[in-house]
């Protein structure tokens, strides 16, 4: 299976991609001098000057399969990028997973405090909404609701909410492997599958048929993903992921690798990314980006 991941087009593709929503984050955010300072500094803090961007980066390829305008598909990848930084947040309260480090620079509740990092996560949540809310997103009004239906489901307890809860009630046990997927079905997959339909949804709908294959795609996409973090979190170092390495073995936590052992979870993530790829042979060309992010998620380092 080809690394398109090592292509020059496909890394100019996603350095413009990352740094068109760094842009756009940074406009969508309040501005730090606007009351209450201190919040909206920390919200900044928070989603800005760091991270891969996946769930954008996701979001407009799966555009590039419905002909989506970038203009749409920006205010959509910020909203879903928004969720996943609030979710960063609260995750790495004391409350939860207690972290002091994350994308190499100190937890929001740690450079600021605990009360602050919980109001940056909540205030981050609702301007996610706010912006699928104020902006054309769809031509059809029924779709563009359908897309705050889904970031909704995607960030509740049916979704990510739920994963993180199911994760907190599974530190010191072992998970079946059906256990797991589920677990991560909702707590890394529900998200990374919105950001796919959400940045679909904004150019013309697709054919049931081509959602459905959408659909699979993320699916084992976001499956990939965590399989891909379990490793790195086993196996990388803090200063090249940017984050405490090592910490989901030392607190407990159920993992692939826990669960599999590192040869078979990176024999399931080679499974996954060939699953994803097979997903989109109906797509075409058209779905290219969608592949070479399939193997960007499984091959990277950090």
């Amino acid at each position: 299976m080809p690394a398109a991941v090592t292509e020059p087009a496909f890394e100019a593709w996603m350095g413009s991609v990352q740094a068109r929503m760094e842009q756009a984050l940074a406009r969508v955010l309040p501005g730090a001098q606007i009351a209450p300072p201190r919040l909206h500094a920390a919200m900044r803090y928070a989603a800005l000057g760091g991270g891969k961007r996946v769930r954008p980066l996701l979001a407009f390829a799966a555009g590039e399969v419905t002909a989506a305008a970038a203009e749409r598909v920006e205010i959509a990848a910020a909203a879903v990028e928004l969720i996943h930084a609030y979710s960063l947040v609260h995750d790495d309260l004391p409350c939860m997973d207690n972290d002091v480090l994350r994308r190499g620079k100190p937890t929001v509740h740690v450079e600021y405090d605990e009360a602050t990092a919980l109001l940056v996560g909540d205030a981050l949540q609702s301007l996610a909404f706010q912006l699928l809310a104020e902006h054309r997103l769809a031509d059809d009004a029924r779709e563009q609701l359908d897309m705050v239906k889904l970031l909704a489901a995607a960030a509740g307890s049916r979704g990510m909410a739920g994963g993180q809860s199911i994760d907190l009630a599974s530190t010191g046990k072992q998970l079946a492997l059906p256990e797991l997927e589920l677990m991560h079905i909702h707590k890394t997959g529900a998200l990374i599958r919105a950001a796919v339909l959400i940045g679909a949804a904004c150019g013309t709908t697709p054919a049931a048929e081509e959602r459905a294959a959408l659909d699979r795609y993320a699916q084992a996409v976001g499956l990939a993903f965590q399989v891909v973090d379990d490793l790195l979190d086993s196996e990388g170092s803090t200063a090249t992921l940017g984050k405490t390495a090592g910490k989901d073995s030392k607190h407990g936590k159920p993992t692939y690798v826990s669960a599999l052992g590192v040869a078979r979870a990176r024999e399931l993530a080679e499974e996954l990314r060939g699953q994803a790829h097979a997903a989109l042979a109906r797509l075409g060309t058209r779905a290219r980006r969608l592949a070479s992010l399939a193997d960007f998620v499984v091959l990277r380092k950090f």
